[in-house]
């Protein structure tokens, strides 16, 4: 009879593992969708967690694990920028469901956000990097993007690092994705005059329609990116959060104004490059004394509550506007990936493995 019990409770757990290493642009073909076995049931003794889940986060930094020597220049201690293990599932940020514990700070039941692995369920021993969801009436999707990592980024990315003003002018790169779309909303919170950049026209008209920008434009329709900070921002920029790199940093650093400040979250024109591109106007920090200072989201997990306790209020309050772009079914990640350097998505990418 035991033995019965014990039957049902495996399962055969679906995965979505790293084929072969990527040296330039990754394809559907670097991944494998697998199925092993699993048991549901925490071992009595141990401090085992068993989770079931629910939605993953698709971001750009994940590209970088993909490669197998770690990023020059990369802290070859932080998780963030660690190489996945060839055959091993990939892993990332996302929303679970506790199905069984023997570790005394979980229980059946609870719902999680934090480091997860891409398959239907993950056994964890002593599990870190889990935050308890402490408001499960917004969507549970949100706690892999406006209240999780990208939500993070964005507030203290422009709040501690850019440090605005009332009246300050503000550029967003990569404006419609999961980071950009809360910074221009933060920075309008904040009396702030700001303008972004997206790949689509749709893209472009979601920013003022729906995210309340000042203004918004299609860089790829521009031939001349120098030229068009120029139009939007005659005064010149006060605050660039920069998500992009390459081309668009040297266009900026030609329209900063004094004193001016960037806040490197990411480059993501970057990221499929084996010879990343140089920058060229980088004088312009020296006559303008701009400030350029690069962040780890990570550096900010500890102040969550902090985070939590002013953006819940905004979206309840509906001062905050969201978009979510949701893959269903873990088979559908790979390409959900993907699609985040094409520009495929609008706004933040989601894959929906199982609905609780």
């Amino acid at each position: 009879m035991a033995g019965d019990e014990e039957q049902q409770l495996v399962h055969q757990n679906k995965q979505i593992v790293l084929k072969e290493y990527v040296k330039a642009a990754p394809t559907e073909s670097h991944f494998a969708v697998t199925t092993t076995p699993v048991n549901l049931k925490a071992p009595e003794g141990s401090n085992v967690v068993v989770f079931k889940n629910l939605y993953l986060s698709c971001d750009p930094y994940l590209r970088g694990r993909m490669s197998a020597v770690h990023r020059e220049g990369a802290d070859k201690t932080d998780p963030e920028f660690t190489p996945y293990r060839v055959g091993s599932p990939i892993s990332g940020l996302g929303v679970s469901k506790v199905v069984d514990s023997a570790h005394p700070d979980y229980k059946k039941g609870d719902l999680v956000w934090g480091g997860v692995t891409w398959e239907e369920y993950s056994v964890v021993e002593n599990p870190k990097g889990i935050f308890k969801i402490p408001d499960p009436d917004v969507p549970l999707s949100y706690y892999t993007g406006i209240l999780g990592m990208p939500g993070v980024t964005a507030y203290f990315g422009f709040y501690d690092v850019c440090a605005p003003k009332k009246g300050e002018y503000v550029f967003v790169s990569s404006a419609s994705g999961a980071v950009g779309q809360l910074v221009g909303q933060f920075a309008k919170l904040a009396g702030c005059y700001v303008v972004g950049a997206a790949g689509s026209k749709e893209k472009v008209e979601l920013l003022k329609s729906k995210f309340g920008f000042d203004e918004a434009f299609n860089y790829k329709e521009e031939d001349d990116l120098d030229a068009a900070l120029k139009r939007y921002f005659p005064e010149g920029i006060d605050i660039y959060f920069e998500n992009v790199g390459g081309k668009m940093l040297d266009a900026v650093l030609l329209n900063m104004r004094l004193r001016g400040r960037i806040a490197a979250s990411g480059m993501i024109s970057q990221y499929n490059l084996e010879q990343q591109e140089g920058v060229h106007n980088l004088m312009n920090i020296v006559y303008k004394r701009v400030r350029i200072e690069g962040f780890v989201v990570l550096d900010y997990f500890p102040r969550y509550a902090e985070f939590f306790g002013k953006v819940l209020p905004w979206i309840k309050e509906g001062k905050i506007a969201y978009v979510e772009d949701i893959a269903k079914g873990l088979e559908n990640a790979p390409a959900a990936l993907l699609g985040l350097f094409s520009g495929r998505n609008v706004g933040k990418q989601v894959v929906e493995v199982a609905r609780e």
